[in-house]
């Protein structure tokens, strides 16, 4: 018989700020959940929402960062929706987490609290990967948190500007060589768009791109510099280490 606490990690994120439950196997929280958060333009009193939220990372780091938000971690998967659970209350962070497709209908979302012009943050890190390009997993649940179909990104952001309050904000972290696909389903209702390349290092193409958009905004497309993970010689990015460890937030994040 399979003791389900053996098939669990215990991981620190933000510099042991956080320390999140979630599975020794499958879809694992890392960078790119810290990065996102780091990314997101949250400040006191903000109903924000985490689409896809997995265990809750995240959500919990924006939590973490800035005080007295109001939080709903949504979550497909019934396992993971718990863990994200009991990830807020381990880490004294009130949520409301909802098992709830992305995709599902408008309705199903008013039933959960998050009916239309409700929100005033949304952050999102769908499954970015091609699926002409990417192995299938034998895993359902991994192989559903990783490949997009040709609707995923189009479809999440849809719901992210139903939900989303006149001059809402939106997050996304998205793959970099997908840039265009972005900017296409950001077209229909949301501008001021702001994008940072994240690279390896300076020799290397961008890996991914953090996205942060205004629902209704008018303001010009603007490119940030790259982050760079490392520097020349390797080196971990002394800044990037302290985004990670929650001492500095990017500057997309400012309200």
């Amino acid at each position: 018989m399979s003791n389900p606490a053996a098939d669990l990690t215990e991981d620190g994120f933000l510099g042991g700020q956080l320390r999140l439950r979630q599975p020794r196997r499958g879809h694992r929280a890392g960078h790119d959940a810290i990065l996102l958060a780091a990314a997101t333009p949250a400040r006191p009193g903000d109903r924000v929402v985490d689409l896809g939220s997995g265990i809750g990372a995240a959500g919990l780091a924006v939590a973490r960062r800035v005080n007295g938000i109001d939080l709903a971690l949504v979550e497909i998967d019934p396992a993971l929706a718990e863990l994200a659970r009991n990830n807020a209350g381990a880490n004294a962070i009130m949520a409301d987490v909802v098992v709830l497709d992305v995709e599902a209908e408008a309705s199903a979302f008013a039933a959960a609290g998050l009916g239309p012009d409700s929100a005033d943050v949304v952050l999102m890190n769908p499954p970015f990967n091609d699926p002409a390009r990417h192995r299938a997993s034998p895993d359902r649940v991994r192989e559903r948190a990783h490949v997009a179909t040709a609707a995923t990104l189009e479809s999440w952001v849809h719901v992210a500007r139903r939900i989303l309050k006149s001059n809402g904000r939106l997050a996304v972290i998205w793959r970099a060589d997908g840039i265009a696909e972005v900017l296409a389903a950001l077209g229909r209702g949301f501008g001021s768009v702001e994008i940072l390349p994240v690279h390896a290092d300076a020799a290397s193409p961008a890996i991914r791109i953090l996205v942060r958009a205004i629902k209704g905004g008018r303001a010009p497309t603007r490119l940030h510099a790259a982050l760079l993970l490392n520097d020349q010689s390797g080196v971990p990015n002394k800044w990037v280490q302290d985004i990670l460890t929650g001492k500095e937030a990017l500057p997309m994040a400012r309200p």
